[in-house]
C-alpha cells in the first residue's frame, strides 16, 4: 500500500511543497516574521543566521508570501559564487523585464538604483532584497553591501536588504574587518533548533495539513525523531517520511521509537 492509502492521507506532510499557510511556526519563528515586516516597512538592513536545516528559508518563503504585492518587491537570490555586477544584474533583472545588459558594475548599480527609486517614488513599492546562503559571499561582495548602504541609506532609501545565511555568517561579521558592515545591520537574528516539545508540535500541524492522525507517531517514536534531528526541521521531515514509508511497507499504522530507531540505522547513519 501507498504512505497516502495507510495514513488515509490528502497529501504527504513532510515535503517542501507544503503551503506556507499550512507551516508550523513556533513562537520564535513568529518573532522573527515580525520582525522582517517592520524591517521590510521601515526598509532595514538584516542578518537572519542559523545552522543547516532550521528553516531558514521556508521561513523566507512565509515571509515572501505575506508581503503585499502592491507595496513590495521581492527579490530573492541565492548565488554562491555572487559577485557585485552580477548581484546588481540579478536584482535589476528582477525589478523589471526590459532591461538591456551591461558589463559595467557601476552601470549596472546605477541602473538598479535607478529603478528602486523609480518604484518607491512613482508607485510607492519598496524593493525587499533577500540574499540567502549569505554565509558564502566573498569580502568583496559582503563590502558592497555597505556601500550600497551609505549611497542609499537616508530617508528616500528604497530598500530593504536581508541577509541569511548558516551560523558562519554570525562568526564572519563579529571579525573586526567587517565591523563597518555590521554597523549597518539595523538588529540580527539567530533560528535555533525547536525543543522536544516544539518538534512535537511541528510533527501534529503537519500531519493536521495532510489530514491525517499525528498519534500514529508515539511518544517513544517523537522521542526517537528529536534525538536524531536535534529539533532541525529539516531532519524531522526526512525521518519522519522514511519512517512512514517503512511503515507502510510492513503494514504498520503506528510508529513507534524502535521504527524511527530502525530507519536511522538503516537510513540515515553512515
Amino acid at each position: 500500500m501507498t504512505v497516502e492509502a495507510t495514513f488515509n492521507l490528502r497529501h504527504m506532510p513532510f515535503e517542501r511543497d507544503i503551503p506556507t499557510n499550512s507551516l508550523y511556526l513556533s513562537r520564535s519563528t513568529m518573532e522573527l516574521l515580525s520582525r522582517l515586516e517592520f524591517a521590510a516597512r521601515k526598509r532595514k538592513f538584516v542578518a537572519v543566521t542559523g545552522d543547516v536545516g532550521v528553516g531558514k528559508s521556508t521561513t523566507i518563503r512565509k515571509f515572501a508570501d505575506s508581503l503585499d504585492k502592491s507595496t513590495y518587491k521581492f527579490v530573492y537570490i541565492a548565488d554562491s559564487a555572487l559577485r557585485p555586477r552580477v548581484f546588481y544584474w540579478e536584482v535589476l533583472t528582477q525589478l523589471c523585464d526590459d532591461t538591456k545588459p551591461s558589463f559595467y558594475r557601476a552601470e549596472c548599480k546605477r541602473k538598479m538604483v535607478t529603478q528602486m527609486h523609480k518604484l518607491l517614488n512613482e508607485a510607492c513599492i519598496t524593493t525587499v532584497i533577500v540574499i540567502d546562503e549569505s554565509h558564502l559571499l566573498s569580502q568583496d561582495m559582503l563590502e558592497e553591501t555597505r556601500f550600497l548602504l551609505n549611497n542609499c541609506m537616508d530617508s528616500n532609501n528604497p530598500m530593504c536588504i536581508i541577509l541569511v545565511g548558516q551560523s558562519e555568517l554570525r562568526a564572519m561579521l563579529s571579525k573586526e574587518i567587517f565591523e563597518p558592515i555590521t554597523q549597518r545591520i539595523d538588529f540580527r537574528f539567530k533560528m535555533e533548533p525547536y525543543d522536544r516539545a516544539q518538534a512535537h508540535e511541528y510533527i501534529v500541524a503537519h500531519m493536521r495539513y495532510a489530514g491525517g492522525d499525528a498519534g500514529i507517531f508515539t511518544d517513544t517514536a517523537v522521542d526517537e525523531v528529536f534525538g536524531y534531528s536535534g529539533g532541525r526541521a529539516r531532519k524531522i521531515n526526512k525521518v519522519c517520511s522514511l519512517a512512514m514509508l517503512y511503515a507502510a511497507q510492513h503494514n504498520k499504522t503506528i510508529i513507534d521509537g524502535a521504527d524511527i530507531n530502525f530507519v536511522v540505522d538503516q537510513e540515515l547513519v553512515w
